[in-house]
């Protein structure tokens, strides 16, 4: 499975963006999908995941209320749409299939990664 995530820029405090991951492959819906985060100097945080149907999904506290994880498995993507953006939501953001048993919330669960999107937000 290859991932590419889009959608990244800069965005004033309090604005929205919407990241899109594409995935190759026809095994994208039997994945579960997540979104994870890098910030300058910081380590690698969850952000949000979705099971293979859409029905169940997971956020960080720190995101919860304001970002909502989907999936259009038809067209092998998932979104993430970014609402509130505040200036510690600036971060490189990462896409991934969840590969491994275990938590949701950890990264070592995830096997394929994409090369991820930079979201800027200004205060």
């Amino acid at each position: 499975v290859q991932l590419q995530a889009s959608g990244g820029g800069l965005v004033q405090a309090g604005g929205s963006l919407r990241l899109s991951c594409a995935a190759s492959g026809r095994t994208f819906s039997t994945y579960t999908m997540g979104w994870f985060r890098q910030a300058p100097g910081n380590e690698r945080e969850f952000v949000a995941a979705i099971d293979r149907s859409g029905g169940s999904t997971y956020y960080a506290d720190s995101v919860k209320g304001r970002f909502t994880i989907s999936r259009d498995n038809a067209k092998n993507t998932v979104y993430l749409q970014m609402n509130s953006l505040k200036p510690e939501d600036l971060a490189v953001y990462f896409c991934a299939c969840k590969m491994y048993s275990g938590s949701y919330f950890q990264g070592e669960n995830y096997g394929y990664w994409g090369q991820g999107t930079q979201v800027t937000v200004s205060s």
